[in-house]
């Protein structure tokens, strides 16, 4: 590893910690909904199939306008996009609470995906304009375990509030997003931070940073990302521990614990760590940790050892996805709105969630768990393959020996192009 920088940490900008403190809540509130909402979906006699369409479409919805969600904070920006989204999500959630069929509820839950994807995309790009430019892989690492704590902790909670109905879970939830919302339009509304700074560069376009070596990395990165552990790993575990182990379904529970555990253990670390040794490592390190891991769960012939691979495949993960996130911002730089470019890393993850449950069901039912698990392994060993090839993103610093003369916050500078470009 080469040291791009000092060990010094300088105090972060009072924002970041907001929106770190707002994703927690966000996440911790996705996570009190998602043991009601099935059920809840079911209340109104629909097949199990339906009640999971409810989840479904959700995360479609989160797709379809991530393109969208992107032009609008090209053109309005990332602040008013989010709180935005943020209410949408709200209300839409607020309402589900009150719906009286299954349809209504469906309807509601697509909208919600909506103000999701708007929200997301944007809470990005303000991470990126606010974060200290040799600190943004510290930053990412906080806000992806801020992210991580609230998905965890989540569905404690809303496991316990599903006493008080199934509808509660919805008004609590509709709740907290307001006051998240407010908290954020007050800590934000007089923020120079906050504010677009056409006047430094153009804005990153979605064009200009696809031409860039780094960038389709990144993408293809957070796709494998996305299949093995926002898809794969939620859709097949439960199925292999029950069907191939023999183990009961709680069980599942655990193996997707413990890869948490193991993602949560090296989350923070690797984003700081990352401004001082570069992104590249961590990239490289990662993926082929989570890419060998994987492959390793498909051959568990015991609880133990899926226990152990699901470990090492969370710990992987770790090292990578904050860094993921610290690489696009040392590519898009502080320049204006990147919508595009930001929701194209989004639906770089959310297409590899979709994808990967479908082929590796299909290669379960077909051949077999191994070669599902196989295959998995392989799209992130493939990620590893493409960083060893590409450039460092992470800024240097000057006086550190690797200081690049022209480095300067340039969306489409040529720090990590192609020699024939």
């Amino acid at each position: 590893m080469t040291d791009v920088g000092s060990t010094a940490r300088p105090a972060l900008p009072t924002e970041i910690w907001v929106l770190v403190v707002a994703s927690f809540v966000i996440a911790l509130g996705f996570g009190i909904v998602a043991p009601a909402l099935p059920l809840f979906a079911q209340s109104f006699g629909v097949t199990a199939a339906a009640a999971s369409a409810i989840v479904s479409v959700f995360a479609g919805m989160r797709l379809v306008f991530a393109p969208l969600s992107g032009r609008l904070v090209q053109r309005r920006g990332e602040r008013p996009v989010y709180l935005l989204g943020l209410l949408i999500v709200a209300l839409s959630t607020g309402a589900c609470a009150f719906a009286q069929g299954y349809w209504q509820l469906l309807v509601l839950r697509g909208l919600g995906g909506i103000g999701s994807t708007m929200f997301t995309v944007s809470a990005f790009g303000l991470v990126i304009r606010m974060s200290p430019e040799h600190s943004r892989g510290r930053v990412a690492g906080l806000y992806a375990a801020s992210f991580l704590f609230g998905s965890v902790s989540g569905p404690l909670v809303g496991a316990a509030l599903v006493g008080l109905g199934l509808r509660a879970p919805f008004a609590i939830y509709a709740v907290t997003l307001v006051i998240a919302a407010a908290v954020v339009y007050v800590a934000l509304r007089d923020s120079h931070l906050a504010r677009p700074q056409p006047h430094l560069v153009p804005a990153a376009t979605l064009r200009a940073s696809l031409a860039r070596p780094a960038f389709r990395a990144v993408l293809w990165s957070n796709f494998a990302n996305g299949w093995a552990v926002f898809g794969v790993r939620m859709a097949l575990v439960p199925l292999f521990v029950v069907n191939a182990l023999g183990q009961e379904a709680a069980v599942a529970g655990i193996v997707l614990t413990v890869f948490a555990v193991g993602n949560a253990v090296v989350l923070t670390a690797a984003g700081r760590l990352s401004d001082r040794y570069g992104r590249k490592p961590f990239l490289l390190f990662g993926s082929a940790i989570c890419g060998v891991g994987t492959i390793a769960m498909g051959f568990s012939d015991s609880l133990s050892w899926l226990v152990v691979s699901s470990l090492v495949a969370g710990f992987g993960s770790g090292l990578m996805t904050p860094v993921q996130q610290a690489a696009v911002a040392d590519l898009l730089g502080p320049a204006g709105r990147s919508g595009g470019a930001l929701a194209a890393f989004q639906m770089a993850s959310d297409i590899g969630a979709v994808v990967g449950p479908v082929v590796a069901g299909a290669l379960a039912q077909r051949w077999s768990y191994t070669a599902a698990f196989a295959v998995t392994g392989v799209v992130l060993l493939l990620a590893t393959l493409y960083w060893s090839v590409v450039p460092e993103t992470a800024p240097a610093r000057a006086g550190s020996g690797d200081a690049d003369p022209d480095q300067r916050p340039d969306p489409v500078g040529r720090r990590d192009r192609d020699p024939a470009q």
